[in-house]
């Protein structure tokens, strides 16, 4: 039975201490998000309201707001709302996908502003069966058919273990106002159709099936806990190197069941049957992009890299922006500016004639087209030629550096050849030593 205690033994199982902690409660003005913010407000706890009015139901969508509006102000809860309006681009499809991306905006915003630790929706156990369906439809696996996770990323859903029908008599029992989406009884949309349709067929077969679907879902979700333990205990086994890369071995792993490739490589983005049989039969040097890693194939290993912290490093470092010509010799020490954690393998020192080059001197990572002309080598050479002329390896290229002036020219692949068209000669008058 739902009722203040419990979800206060629900909140300690997610959380550890969670009258230290503040929230922003998702609240929609229906029954579930109504009772958890009436729930939150009784337990004292520290938590703000956010409300999305999407201008889908006219009036309705206006009379939602109001409720939950009035609920704050009466109980001097912050209130913080967005109208959904033509700058938005509502789709003639996937409403569900466009107001979920506009929410959880929203949402992060919030939290950003007011620095608040967790989101909270009221998801209920009624969803997570709904939820159990949709995903048993899509051969999702283990994960998938674990549902909705009480605690994910910061979102808290506390409401889970109870069923809607608990939901309904607490809100009547404690004269909770709250208001029914009319919307909700059309079955135009998967989840309604399962809902409106499936779900009553389903509750027909047994008087105690939502109870045992809840006892189920929580065997399901130690099995998925469990599985993913040896997961990770296979994936240690396989790791060569685990530094500024994860290093796999692809011989080791490509002896494991597809369901164990599958398992490691989806943490990864790659989720997809056929693109993992591509990467184990793919020639070196070939690489395979998700939305936030790149897997690189190098003979008998699998190079993953994470994109976010690529990114982070490829823009231009300027390292002098302007030629101070009262400075006869200047020097410019490179662990003054790249960043931590991307040293440079060896020891080198360059001496530049300063009134040869254009201003900025900027490091940067290796372009498309990039090329120069080596000290001690007669002609030019592309620098991507000039790596496999170095052979050196797919992750060495990642950390290099290349030197470059305002207009674009190469002076130097750091830190193995400085281009000699800007070296220092008797005649030169500025000096400029770049050395690290």
């Amino acid at each position: 039975m739902l009722k203040k205690l419990s979800i206060k033994d629900q909140l300690e199982n997610l959380v550890n201490l969670p009258e230290k902690h503040t929230y922003l409660l998702a609240v929609s003005g229906g029954a579930d998000s109504m009772v958890l913010v009436s729930l939150f407000h009784n337990l004292g706890l520290d938590f703000e309201v956010a409300h999305i009015n999407y201008k889908l139901r006219g009036e309705d969508s206006d009379l939602d707001q109001k409720v939950v509006q009035d609920f704050c102000e009466k109980n001097h809860i912050k209130f913080h709302l967005y109208e959904v309006s033509e700058k938005d681009n509502k789709p003639e499809n996937s409403i569900q996908l466009w107001a979920r991306e506009i929410r959880y905006h929203f949402f992060k915003l919030i939290q950003e502003k007011e620095n608040l630790d967790f989101l909270v929706t009221a998801h209920h156990l009624n969803d997570q069966l709904e939820t159990f369906i949709i995903n048993l439809s899509k051969a999702s696996g283990i994960t998938g058919l674990s549902g909705i996770p009480a605690n994910d990323n910061k979102i808290l859903r506390p409401l889970l273990s109870f069923s809607k029908q608990e939901i309904y008599a607490f809100a009547k029992d404690n004269n909770i106002q709250y208001r029914e989406d009319a919307s909700n009884k059309k079955s135009d949309y998967l989840r309604n159709k399962i809902r409106n349709e499936i779900v009553p067929k389903l509750m027909e077969t047994n008087d105690h099936f939502l109870e045992n679907f809840k006892k189920t879902s929580s065997y399901l979700n130690q099995t998925k806990d469990f599985v993913q333990k040896q997961i990770q205990e296979i994936e240690n086994n396989l790791l060569i190197f685990n530094k500024d890369h994860k290093i796999l071995s692809k011989e080791k792993l490509n002896q494991e069941s597809d369901f164990v490739k599958f398992e490691i490589l989806k943490k990864y983005g790659f989720n997809q049957e056929e693109e993992i049989k591509k990467i184990f039969n793919a020639e070196t040097g070939s690489s395979f992009f998700s939305s936030n890693y790149q897997l690189v194939v190098n003979r008998n290993e699998l190079i993953i890299i994470n994109q976010t912290d690529e990114k982070e490093n490829e823009e231009e470092i300027i390292l002098m922006e302007k030629f101070n010509s009262n400075t006869t010799d200047i020097n410019i020490d490179l662990n003054d500016f790249i960043p931590p954690g991307t040293d440079i393998e060896k020891s080198f020192r360059w001496c530049f004639d300063a009134e040869q080059i254009e201003f900025p001197l900027v490091l940067r990572k290796k372009q498309e087209g990039d090329l120069f002309y080596p000290l001690y080598f007669s002609g030019k050479k592309k620098v991507s030629k000039f790596f496999k002329d170095e052979k050196l390896s797919i992750l060495a290229k990642q950390k290099i550096w290349v030197l470059a002036d305002g207009n674009k020219n190469v002076l130097g692949v750091i830190p193995y050849r400085q281009d000699r068209r800007f070296v220092c000669t008797e005649k030169t008058k500025y000096t400029l030593n770049l050395f690290n």
